[in-house]
């Protein structure tokens, strides 16, 4: 991106095309903030945006969390009365869903005339996001009503959706549906991951394991912090334990997961192993350090990991 801004810093003339890829630009490199300065830059300068400017401009502040922006966007949107068309439309509940603003993308989401499985799927997301999981699975059933055929995304959004409300029997329905071949493809390691969670985080231990060892999916980092976070939760010391050795074979040199393990073997009052794991430690060069002094059980950052596309 560097060589593309100093050509365009050389460009003796910039219309709103050659803003706009400069803005694309940036959003396509992960540079959300690079490009919302850029947006701002062609406001200064007296171009106009149009809506391929405003799309991707919508996207980093999804992406950025900026929602002041995302919201002068919308508001720039109605004040010259475009009409909400499918990709614009589709991107401004995204980043009210993003930015955790929900109900203003389902404001959007109503006002929309046309609608496709992208606008569908961005709404469902942000429902899970924002855990409304029965107003998320409403959605969704009303999708499926109104003729619109449901993708691996949707499923995805609509399983996390379950698992932050505890939506343990609705959750079961919509997987089992998938099995069988209801939606044309079989489950994908993301959504086995979601009922993992479920099951993990409403207490139904042995169900996430058994899904743990039975999916035809090697388990992942994510799925064995979920087991691990409800087993804490529910004060299952045995669940905990061979969770944190799995995380501590995954990750090896997360110091947080030896931090869990010690803790765990100093409330079961099994201190030779809590000397075990702090040589272990010592032995691979790790300290426990402020930032280790704690493991977070229910990070958000795992749920954006299942929403993201891939």
């Amino acid at each position: 991106m560097g060589l593309c801004r100093r050509v365009f810093d050389e460009m003796p003339q910039r219309d709103v095309v050659s803003w706009t890829v400069l803005i694309m630009g940036y959003k396509n490199s992960g540079k959300y903030d690079h490009a919302l300065i850029a947006f701002e830059q062609m406001q200064y300068v007296g171009v106009v945006p149009n809506r391929v400017t405003m799309v991707n401009a919508l996207v980093a502040c999804a992406s950025f969390g900026a929602l002041e922006m995302g919201v002068w966007i919308h508001d720039f949107i109605k004040r010259s009365e475009w009409e909400l068309d499918v990709i614009l439309g589709t991107a401004l509940i995204d980043m009210y869903g993003k930015c955790g603003r929900i109900e203003e993308g389902l404001g959007v989401f109503r006002s929309m005339k046309e609608k496709n499985v992208f606008t569908w799927n961005v709404l469902i997301k942000g429902l899970a996001l924002a855990k409304s999981g029965e107003e998320a699975v409403c959605w969704f059933n009303r999708m499926e009503l109104e003729g619109f055929k449901a993708d691996e995304v949707t499923l995805v959004g609509v399983l996390c959706a379950c698992s932050h409300s505890g939506l343990v029997v609705t959750g079961r329905r919509i997987f089992g549906s998938v099995i069988v071949g209801k939606y044309g493809f079989s489950p994908s390691v993301k959504h086995f991951a979601c009922m993992i969670d479920l099951f993990a985080r409403a207490g139904y231990l042995e169900d996430a394991f058994k899904f743990i060892r039975e999916m035809p999916f090697e388990p992942t980092k994510a799925m064995w912090g979920s087991l691990l976070a409800g087993s804490r939760a529910r004060g299952n010391l045995e669940f905990s334990e061979f969770a944190a050795w799995k995380l501590v074979k995954l990750d090896p040199e997360n110091c947080a997961y030896y931090v869990v393990l010690s803790n765990l073997y100093a409330e079961m009052g099994r201190w030779s192993d809590v000397e075990k794991v702090r040589i272990m430690m010592k032995e691979r060069g790790l300290k426990k350090d402020l930032g280790c002094s704690s493991v977070e059980l229910e990070p958000r950052e795992h749920v954006y990991e299942l929403l993201l596309p891939h």
